[in-house]
């Protein structure tokens, strides 16, 4: 399975902060925004990412994340010149995607939660169909809404509804099969003029191929595009952190626990970060792997 990370947004919501850098390359407590989704998708068993990002911000993420060979898996990027919605993703990515299946994660997304990780192992051996997270939230009316019948299967999807049906939202984070990119050729724009993602899922619900995967209590899922939403997400990191002594989303120690890289690897790269707490708590934790 392939990855997809989308990080073209211009980021608006959070100028003049990410005027002069995309805002996924923006600080989420003690990393950079985007190690979070690359983490999800790692811990997912990808190792082959695309990032979609906007002419004016690639350079910067290259310098950032390389072409990912340090932490053993393989970084590729891709221009969205013009933002026409998160569906379009497997159209500028149709090359990158060739016959794999492939999960997209919006750049500003966070997700944590014991058992997370196992899940979306189990998710990510699934090559028919699409799976999509449920979260319950108090304002669904700004999401992708899911319905569900008695049995808890999924029998409807509404993008921004007026009148929301449950409040399950649809995260961002979607796993499908290979026949995605044809049928993200069939989308037409909304009023927004945009590929909607929630279109797309339809067409797998009305083929009886959409799972939901439901994120309970216990989960925290995160959407950091407002200062306020982006400092909530710093505080959660934070005592997160503080209170168990582990790192959420160092992408270094998870492709070490996974196998991409050595001991030995993980031990030079802590040397990079010698000056800081970063590095220490890789050399650290290097003898609990």
């Amino acid at each position: 399975m392939k990855g997809i990370i989308l990080a073209a947004g211009a980021g608006s919501r959070l100028y003049p902060a990410s005027i002069p850098i995309s805002k996924i390359l923006l600080p989420v407590y003690d990393k950079p925004m985007i190690y979070y989704p690359i983490t999800t998708l790692l811990l997912a068993g990808i190792r082959d990412i695309l990032i979609i990002t906007n002419p004016y911000d690639i350079d910067n993420f290259k310098k950032v994340l390389g072409d990912g060979s340090q932490i053993g898996v393989k970084f590729s990027y891709a221009v969205q010149k013009i933002p026409r919605g998160i569906a379009e993703s497997f159209l500028i990515a149709e090359e990158f995607i060739e016959n794999s299946p492939v999960a997209l994660i919006l750049g500003d997304n966070i997700f944590h939660g014991f058992g997370f990780s196992s899940m979306l192992k189990e998710v990510g051996t699934r090559t028919k169909g699409a799976t999509v997270f449920g979260y319950q939230v108090q304002d669904p009316e700004r999401f992708g809404v899911v319905e569900f019948d008695k049995e808890n299967r999924a029998i409807s999807i509404e993008e921004k509804p007026k009148n929301p049906k449950s409040n399950y939202a649809v995260t961002g984070l979607y796993f499908y099969d290979n026949n995605v990119v044809q049928y993200a050729k069939t989308l037409k724009p909304s009023n927004r003029g945009e590929l909607e993602i929630t279109d797309l899922n339809k067409i797998y619900l009305e083929k009886n191929e959409l799972k939901v995967e439901i994120l309970g209590r216990g989960f925290a899922w995160l959407d950091t595009g407002t200062f306020e939403s982006l400092l909530q997400a710093s505080n959660f990191v934070q005592s997160m952190e503080i209170n168990t002594g582990m790192k959420i989303a160092s992408i270094e120690e998870v492709a070490c626990r996974m196998g991409y890289i050595s001991k030995e690897q993980l031990i030079s790269i802590s040397k990079k970060y010698k000056q800081n707490g970063y590095g220490r708590y890789l050399e650290k934790i290097v003898n609990t792997i």
